[in-house]
């Protein structure tokens, strides 16, 4: 999948699975606050382009499922992982590559990130950064909500990521 076409929700689902493991569709809704809708259509997105896969099996074990907290759990959704593409592809995403990917979504969005993963929310940002086409992206791609206050998405990637 290239950099362009890969949406922060879809960022998010990689990030995620290589922090957990495997999980279901259903967890990383309830963790991020997205809808169910928006996390299964960046899941078929990620399986189309090779990077996430259905994980096989009946029983999932903590050690595999790292945020389980039962030692092990039969399965009663479908669970997926990151495939060896993916794995590949989620190696590469260092500092560089995060600054060159928030930059292609907007201007200044690394700074504008960085920015608002240590701030509490997006009137706490520098006036330089501050504007209301920044907020207009920042809304478009559910970082904050209309109040100004970061979503948990935005929490979550930027953890999961290392941002900040």
């Amino acid at each position: 999948m290239q950099r362009a076409r890969l949406l922060p929700v879809h960022l998010y689902v990689l990030a995620h699975l290589k922090k957990a493991g495997v999980d279901y569709a259903k967890m990383m809704a309830k963790m991020s606050e997205l809808p169910l809708s928006t996390i299964e259509d960046a899941i078929k997105d990620l399986m189309e382009a090779g990077l996430v896969e259905r994980d096989s099996g009946s029983a999932v074990k903590r050690s595999k499922a790292r945020f389980k907290k039962a030692f092990e759990v039969h399965k009663h959704h479908t669970y997926y992982k990151l495939s060896r593409e993916g794995e590949l592809f989620i190696r590469q995403i260092d500092e560089n590559w995060l600054k060159d990917y928030f930059n292609s979504l907007f201007p200044g969005g690394w700074k504008v990130m960085k920015a608002l993963a240590g701030a509490k929310g997006f009137d706490e940002l520098p006036k330089g950064i501050k504007s209301d086409s920044i907020r207009e992206e920042l809304l478009l791609h559910r970082f904050i909500t209309p109040s100004g206050r970061k979503v948990m998405f935005f929490k979550l990637l930027v953890e999961f990521l290392g941002v900040g």
